[in-house]
């Protein structure tokens, strides 16, 4: 059975209350994590508050080396925690092994970042009654971060969480999703492995907001971190209020898919095969509305669907399958709800439709209107098209912007010139030109606008937002 870790401790819940672990392809039992309390989480934060001090101790090329070496571990132990993920989420192997690989991208690249965080320097005579004082900023740690992680990317979104948190000399409590939380407890027996030190690293387990709402609650955390629903952040943001918690939210999104007349329908076909389908459609910036032009509606729409007839459906574990389930069956019969709310409003099922246990084939909805909730703020979690045409692109703009979600969105267009006027008016924090939303480097400042989140985080942006800037003033120093 896991454990939560407290400080040097792993610690069942204080009141014995497990979670179970479920294989969502095979409904089987792989293991059960404490449903911990408000004790446990008070007693994290206790523990995380004191090492806290101790880490930040250590020298940043210290901190660096260690997070190296569990890259070097992760790669190490990549066979395991690929079949361990995959179980518990559902997601094909490959696409577990793909993750799991990316930690060799984003940690190394955090850690490169971090030595180069130089500071900015204000030279004197920058303004009136400055002419012989130097001013300049520094980065310092901002104190107990809580990272709570979403089940559809756990390893992608530790990545961005967890290794910048550390290296700014932070102390975390990582709260992982209660549908698959056991690839990161692996993570974190190896981030220890690799030397850090005890309380520097805290997991809390728990379901259905609680634990995450008690750690949010305490005021001796500094940061809550939050990939999640909007209607989590937003619980979150009034929780970390009270004791004006710093947050970094990111949140739902209805992404947009514009192809335009001019557009390649092969690349656009294509593209929503990636953008769409990947993790089963289980993705925050996957492209989610998609509006056709009506020039190219019945070519894009029979393209697609024999695009779709070559996807290889099947069980996760097999290394051939392009198509898993959903993470639980719960999420699957939502799925099908959600389609099932759209054909009662004149939706048509063009394609798929069909539900087995977690199991949601791959489905196309036509004769979707602007006004059909799917078109604005419905966010369906899965392998869902949802086509909508248009007939002239500033209607495409309307309709994409008016959703009150804002991550990303994406136009296809044979024209740069119509592109880029057309991705300077989409409301939303990323715009890719010709190929689909769903595009996140780690370099890359990720976020959104409007109920898709607040803060940004990737490379060029997190390492700020996990520390606090401190200017020094030499005043004087140059008469």
């Amino acid at each position: 059975m896991a454990k939560n870790l407290i400080g040097n401790q792993w610690l069942d819940a204080s009141d014995g209350n497990v979670i179970k672990i479920i294989n969502p392809a095979t409904a089987e039992l792989i293991d059960t994590v404490p449903e911990s309390t408000k004790e446990d989480c008070d007693k994290a934060v206790i523990e995380a508050y004191k090492a806290q001090k101790l880490w930040a101790q250590k020298p940043l090329h210290e901190r660096a080396s260690i997070l190296m070496k569990f890259v070097s571990l992760v790669e190490k132990n990549k066979d395991e925690l690929a079949s361990l993920l995959s179980r518990e989420t559902g997601k094909p192997i490959k696409e577990a092994y793909g993750e799991i690989a990316n930690v060799s991208i984003g940690v190394p690249a955090f850690c490169e970042m971090a030595k180069h965080e130089y500071g900015n320097l204000i030279p004197n005579g920058q303004e009136k009654g400055n002419e012989y004082t130097l001013q300049y900023t520094i980065q310092q740690p901002l104190g107990v971060v809580v990272a709570v992680i979403p089940f559809n990317f756990p390893s992608d979104l530790f990545c961005q969480k967890v290794p910048s948190a550390l290296l700014m000399g932070n102390s975390v409590i990582l709260k992982p999703s209660p549908h698959n939380p056991l690839t990161l407890i692996r993570y974190v027996e190896l981030l220890l492995e690799a030397g850090v030190i005890p309380g520097a690293i805290n997991v809390i387990n728990g379901t259905g907001g609680l634990a995450a709402q008690a750690l949010a609650a305490n005021p001796k955390v500094s940061l809550v971190s939050l990939t999640g629903a909007t209607s989590s952040g937003k619980e979150t943001m009034k929780t970390c209020s009270d004791n004006l918690t710093h947050v970094m939210l990111e949140l739902g999104g209805n992404d947009a898919f514009i192809l335009d007349k001019d557009g390649d329908v092969d690349l656009a076909v294509e593209e929503t095969i990636w953008g769409r389908f990947y993790n089963t459609g289980q993705v925050c910036c996957a492209s989610k509305r998609f509006l056709i032009h009506k020039d190219v509606l019945n070519e894009y729409i029979e393209k697609l669907k024999i695009r779709i007839s070559k996807i290889k459906l099947g069980m996760p574990s097999d290394p051939t399958v392009e198509l898993g389930c959903l993470v639980s069956e719960a999420a699957a019969i939502n799925v099908e709800k959600q389609v099932n709310d759209m054909v009662m409003l004149g939706a048509k099922i063009e394609l798929g439709g069909k539900r087995n246990g977690a199991f949601y084939s791959p489905t196309i909805l036509t004769n979707v209107t602007r006004d059909m909730p799917v078109a604005k703020d419905m966010e369906i979690f899965g392998p869902v098209v949802s086509i909508i045409s248009f007939d002239d692109i500033n209607e495409a703009i309307d309709i994409a912007n008016q959703s009150s979600f804002g991550l990303c969105g994406c136009i296809i267009s044979r024209d740069m010139n119509n592109a880029m006027k057309i991705a300077s008016k989409l409301e939303c924090g990323g715009v890719i030109i010709n190929g689909a939303s769903f595009f996140r480097s780690f370099e890359m400042p990720f976020g959104g606008w409007k109920y898709s989140g607040i803060g940004n985080e990737g490379v060029m942006s997190t390492l700020k937002e996990m520390s606090h800037t401190k200017t020094v003033i030499l005043k004087n120093i140059l008469r």
